[in-house]
This record gives C-alpha cells, sequence and structure tokens, in this order.
C-alpha cells in the first residue's frame, strides 16, 4: 500500500469535485471515477463505482445541509424523486460488473453530448413560469431563507419515469444521477434552476446511499488501501461541497447550467476514451 503522505493529492481532487459537483448538482462522481481509473488502475469497475458512489453521498451530504439553510431544496419532488430512482439504484448496482460498457459508454456519451450542446447553448430563462394547477400536474409554491417566492409545475409520471431510469444509469456509472436529473429536472419538468441544482443534491444523497448499501450487502469490501483513498478524497469533498454551495447561491442560473453543460462533455469524452479500446477490438476482430 502507498505511503499516505504520497497519497495527499486526492484532498485537492476532493475539494474541486466536491465544489463543482455541489455546484452544478452533479456530485462530483463525474470528476471522482476517471481520477480512480487512472491512479488505481487494479482497482476493479465494482469497487470503484462503490468509491465514488460513497463519495457522491458525502457530497451530497454536506451540500444539503448548506442548501438547507437556504430553503431552496424541494423536499416534498426531492423524496418522490429518490423513492423512484431506487429500484433503478438497485439493479444498476447489481449489472455493474455484468453488462458489456463499450456501447452501452458510447450510446450514453452521445446522449450526453446532445443533452450538454442544448444547455450551453440555450440555459434559458433564470426562472421558470409557472405551470398553474393543470390537472395531472404537480404545484409547487414556497419561499427561501431570502424571501424570494419560487412557482411552478410539473408532470408527476414524467419525473418519476425518468427518476427510474437515472437511478440506474448512476450506480452502473458511479458517477451519480444529478449530472442526468438537473438539465431534465429544469429544462423538462419546469423546475427553476437552483431549485433544481439544490434538490438534485438531496435525492443524490439518498440514492447514492443506496447503492452504498447495495455494494457492501453484495460482501463487497473496502480495503485498507480503499479506505485510505475514501478518507483522503472526503477530507476535500466535504469542505468542497459547502464552497460549490455558497457558490452556487450567488451565480446567474444560465452560467450554472452553461458549467454544467462543461461538465457533462467531460463525461461524455470519458465514456468515449473508456469505450474506444473494446470498439476497436471488437471492429478489428470482424
Amino acid at each position: 500500500m502507498q505511503d499516505v503522505v504520497s497519497l495527499l493529492w486526492l484532498i485537492p481532487v476532493g475539494l474541486v469535485a466536491g465544489a463543482l459537483g455541489t455546484f452544478v448538482g452533479a456530485g462530483g462522481g463525474f470528476l471522482v471515477v476517471p481520477v480512480l481509473l487512472i491512479a488505481y488502475p487494479d482497482f476493479g469497475p465494482e469497487t470503484v463505482t462503490a468509491v465514488s458512489l460513497a463519495i457522491i453521498f458525502l457530497n451530497s451530504t454536506s451540500g444539503s445541509v448548506r442548501y438547507a439553510r437556504t430553503r431552496r431544496i424541494d423536499y416534498q419532488s426531492g423524496l418522490m424523486f429518490a423513492f423512484a430512482t431506487m429500484p433503478g439504484a438497485v439493479v444498476g448496482a447489481y449489472l455493474s460488473d455484468m453488462i458489456p460498457r463499450a456501447f452501452f459508454n458510447l450510446a450514453f456519451g452521445l446522449f450526453m453530448l446532445a443533452v450538454s450542446v442544448l444547455l450551453i447553448a440555450k440555459p434559458g430563462s433564470t426562472k421558470s413560469a409557472s405551470g398553474g394547477t393543470r390537472p395531472g400536474r404537480y404545484h409547487r409554491r414556497f419561499t427561501d431563507a431570502k424571501g424570494e417566492t419560487w412557482d411552478y409545475s410539473f408532470s408527476r409520471g414524467t419525473g418519476v419515469g425518468i427518476s427510474t431510469v437515472v437511478g440506474l444509469l448512476s450506480s452502473v456509472l458511479g458517477i451519480g444521477g444529478g449530472i442526468i436529473h438537473v438539465p431534465v429536472m429544469s429544462r423538462l419538468l419546469n423546475f427553476p434552476v437552483h431549485i433544481a441544482t439544490a434538490t438534485s443534491q438531496f435525492i443524490l444523497a439518498i440514492t447514492s446511499l443506496t447503492g452504498v448499501t447495495v455494494h457492501l450487502v453484495r460482501g463487497e469490501y473496502f480495503s485498507a488501501e480503499v479506505l485510505t483513498c475514501l478518507v483522503l478524497l472526503a477530507a476535500g469533498v466535504i469542505p468542497g461541497a459547502q464552497i460549490g454551495a455558497r457558490l452556487s447561491e450567488k451565480v446567474d442560473s444560465r452560467w450554472i447550467l452553461r458549467i454544467l453543460g462543461v461538465v457533462i462533455i467531460v463525461v461524455a469524452v470519458r465514456l468515449f476514451v473508456s469505450a474506444a479500446p473494446s470498439l476497436v477490438s471488437t471492429l478489428g476482430g470482424r
């Protein structure tokens, strides 16, 4: 096992992942996973996924504490979506080391690129318009700690259905569902961006804990090396999440979506890189 001092670089990595992940409501797994894959080539995919989910849990919990003080978490909608992600998260944890990843990563990467282009080119308005109280729509109205009133509505069926898929994808990829949930909530479900990012962190805390629990129940354990990595990343992630939440309060929502779009491009590129060797091998064998 490497000396702990030589691994202290994991703390600033965790700090950046925590700050950026909480800022855009994505959890930070998109940075943690590629770092683990490069720094720890001996870690199996299930280990990388489990560590990433554990870090996402710590990140999203820390961020949720800060967002709770601003009163921008939509708890009712968040619980609804979180419970919907659980079946997918459980199934995804079992599938993480069973499904062929190359073509899945390629298809998902292309989808994420399309989402990122939409977010960067058309980030939308600062606040979503109220959807009224039409039948089949769930109306939400509340006031945050600064006295600002948020009024919006969305389709519960659409939100629950998408959340189930998000739970599956986040558990399989180990990147956290926030990177999908935030654009879905802000662009398809009519959530104001600041509410979407705060609520996404709350959802992530529940979803990632579910994924970690399933990995532990399956008998996977953390070796001393894995635990050292986890503790050092956590030392940066927890305060980083507080920084990210504070920054999110001060930045215009359109820039939050643009930055999220850039983050999604990074994720898509990582998926393409990870899929390339297998795809080349498959095509070359024909």
